[in-house]
């Protein structure tokens, strides 16, 4: 593994790598934290609005802001029809440009570990949530095998190569988003696990997939030719050992809620 920090700067080529994966996980998700219709909503780290565009198509919110560091991912957002009515703001999750008690949610899709200090993040979240309002999120079991190219990353370490990692991998496991939903005052608090699967045409499909998106596509950015290939046949052995057919990978993610207290 390498402390090399995960660059996202190809809305479109994260779309297609990860965005399908966090609307397959996050509609099971948004069922789940029952949101009324008409409310105030905050998206932390929303990245090229995959999430974002699931809250506005189905939850009719009153308003509806997203956050994110990278400004090539909300400019992909801000390209999209369905999120035109989006105010997106590029903003650190660690410290919202909000004021007290400005949204009735605040949700974290597949980000709590990527932000350097969970626990300042999650306290963020419950600050600007107004008494009684939901704080929550969802992120890959990473520790637990869960993320869903994780195949992609053992058959990286096999032939030696660092693997670019979040910097809080820690934060996903069900016991460590529990404590800090704790320590930042919520209560009535709830966890789930959400498992999804998706498929692929076949492994040209997926290979493409992952060339666009960040982590593993760093590494084979940097890759000699004879060495990407050397690693795509190793791939191709371990997912597709028949050499043809669909590809199916399973994603597992931990989700929590909880309300913010009353004064």
């Amino acid at each position: 593994m390498t402390n090399e920090p995960i660059r996202f700067t190809d809305g479109a080529g994260y779309d297609r790598f990860m965005g399908v994966w966090s609307r397959l996980a996050g509609q099971e998700f948004l069922d789940w934290i029952v949101p009324n219709n008409g409310q105030r909503w905050l998206d932390v780290g929303c990245g090229n609005g995959a999430f974002t565009q699931l809250i506005a198509e189905q939850s009719e919110p009153h308003a509806l802001v997203g956050i994110d560091p990278s400004e090539a991912q909300l400019a992909y957002a801000r390209q999209h029809p369905p999120l035109q009515s989006v105010d997106f703001v590029n903003a650190d999750a660690m410290a919202l440009p909000f004021a007290d008690d400005a949204f009735d949610l605040a949700v974290m899709p597949l980000v709590i570990f990527f932000v350097p200090e969970p626990a300042q993040g999650v306290s963020e979240m419950a600050r600007v949530v107004a008494p009684g309002g939901t704080v929550a999120a969802y992120a890959w079991d990473m520790e637990g095998g869960g993320f869903p190219y994780e195949s992609v990353n053992e058959t990286l370490g096999a032939v030696g190569r660092a693997i670019p990692m979040p910097p809080s991998v820690g934060s996903s496991r069900l016991e460590a988003l529990s404590d800090l939903w704790v320590t930042a005052g919520l209560f009535d608090i709830h966890t789930k696990v959400i498992t999804v699967e998706r498929t692929y045409t076949d492994f040209d499909d997926l290979w493409n997939t992952v060339l666009g998106g960040p982590s593993a596509g760093q590494a084979l950015a940097v890759m000699s030719e004879e060495e990407r290939t050397r690693f795509r046949e190793l791939l191709q052995a371990r997912l597709q050992p028949t050499g043809s057919g669909l590809i199916s990978l399973t994603g597992r993610a931990h989700a929590i809620r909880g309300k913010v207290p009353s004064l």
